[in-house]
C-alpha cells in the first residue's frame, strides 16, 4: 500500500510470551513512537498443556496491558489470535495432553484475545479458525503430510505463513483493491486507476507503469505447504486481497484473448465486462521480478531488524549505551 507511506519494523522474539515482551517494551518498541502494531502471543502463553484457567487469566492480564500500553501511546493495536498445531511439539519437554487437546486449548487462548480486542475497542486477526479450516481442507485434498502449522507442528511453512498473513490482512481493514485498467474496445483507448499509468494503447496493445503492485510470487505447487501458491489456495487471498482487475467496455466480439506477459487466456465479452483478476488468472506475469525485488529486501531488512535487537540493542553494545 505506497499511498499509505509507511513504515514498519520487525520486533518480535521467536519462543516469547506476552509477559517476556512487556519486560522489553518501552525500550525495544515504545522508544519508536508506533502509530500502528501488530501482535501474535498465545502459542508460548498457553504452555502446551489443555486449558487451564490460571495460566489464560495471566494471558489476558499481559494482553491488556501491552494493548493499553500502546494506546497509551496513541497507537492503534491489530490484536492477532494465536494459530493451531498439527502436532504436539517434542521438543517441549512440559507439554501434556494429546493434540486435539492443546488445539481446543488454543481456541480457549484466541477467545481471549478476542475478548480482550474487544474490551479494549482494538482490532482483532483471527487466525486460529482460519487455519483450522485451510489445514482441514488441505489434508482432506493432498493427505495428512500437509501440515499449516509446518513440518514440526508449530512453526508454519509458507503455505501457513500465508494463511496466517490472509487473517492479519483481514484484521487490518485492507480491502485488496489494488487498482485496475479499463479497455475501450471500440474506441481502442486505455485508462488506468489506483497505480497504474497507461504509457500507451495501440493496436490491441497496452504498455503499463504500475507503482502499485498485486503479490506476484510466480507458480507454485498447490499440494505442498512450502509453496506460497498452496497457502494462497487455501483461502481466497486473491479474491479478498489481491486484485489487480482487467475491465473492456463496448466489446466487439463474443470473446478476446488476454496476453500478459508469456501467458494467455480466453474470455467471453461478458466475463471482461465484469472484470478478470489479473493477479490470480496471470501466475507467471511480469511483475513477478518486481516482486523478487521486495521479497527480498523484505527479507533482509527483518533479518537485520532481529539481529539489531535481540544481538545488539540487548548485547554488551546497547547496554553499554543503548540510547546510541
Amino acid at each position: 500500500m505506497p499511498e499509505l507511506q509507511m513504515t514498519c519494523r520487525q520486533y518480535g522474539w521467536g519462543g516469547e510470551q506476552v509477559g517476556g515482551f512487556l519486560g522489553r517494551m518501552q525500550s525495544d518498541v515504545l522508544r519508536f513512537k508506533p502509530t500502528v502494531a501488530t501482535t501474535c502471543y498465545g502459542m508460548n502463553d498457553f504452555r502446551y498443556v489443555p486449558f487451564d484457567a490460571t495460566i489464560g487469566a495471566e494471558y489476558k492480564k499481559n494482553q491488556t496491558t501491552m494493548v493499553k500500553a500502546f494506546q497509551a501511546e496513541g497507537c492503534r493495536v491489530v490484536i492477532g489470535s494465536p494459530g493451531i498445531i498439527d502436532s504436539v511439539p517434542h521438543w517441549v519437554k512440559s507439554a501434556a495432553g494429546t493434540q486435539q487437546d492443546l488445539n481446543l486449548s488454543l481456541s480457549r487462548f484466541r477467545n481471549i484475545a478476542a475478548e480482550v480486542a474487544r474490551e479494549t475497542g482494538s482490532d482483532f486477526a483471527d487466525t486460529w479458525p482460519v487455519m483450522m479450516i485451510a489445514d482441514q481442507a488441505a489434508k482432506k485434498q493432498y493427505g495428512p503430510d500437509f501440515k499449516v502449522s509446518g513440518k514440526d507442528g508449530v512453526h508454519p511453512a509458507w503455505a501457513g505463513q500465508v494463511v496466517m498473513a490472509y487473517g492479519f490482512l483481514k484484521g487490518l481493514g485492507l480491502d485488496g483493491n489494488l487498482g485496475s485498467v479499463t479497455y475501450d474496445a471500440s474506441g481502442k483507448s486505455a485508462v488506468g486507476e489506483g497505480g497504474h499509468e497507461i504509457l500507451e494503447s495501440k493496436d490491441g496493445k497496452i504498455t503499463i507503469r504500475s507503482n502499485r503492485l498485486p503479490f506476484s510470487p510466480g507458480p507454485g505447487v498447490l499440494d505442498k505447504d512450502d509453496s506460497l501458491r498452496a497457502g494462497m489456495a487455501l483461502v481466497p487471498f486473491d479474491d479478498e486481497l489481491n486484485r489487480f482487475t482487467f475491465r473492456l467496455i463496448s466489446p466487439e466480439a463474443s470473446s478476446y484473448t488476454v496476453t500478459w506477459g508469456a501467458q494467455s487466456r480466453t474470455y467471453t465479452a461478458t466475463q471482461l465486462e465484469t472484470g478478470i483478476n489479473l493477479a490470480k488468472d496471470f501466475e507467471d506475469n511480469p511483475l513477478v521480478p518486481a516482486m523478487k525485488k521486495v521479497w527480498e529486501a523484505v527479507a533482509e531488512k527483518q533479518e537485520y531488524e532481529t539481529r539489531q535487537i535481540k544481538e545488539l540493542v540487548h548485547g554488551p553494545e546497547g547496554k553499554a549505551d543503548r540510547e546510541a
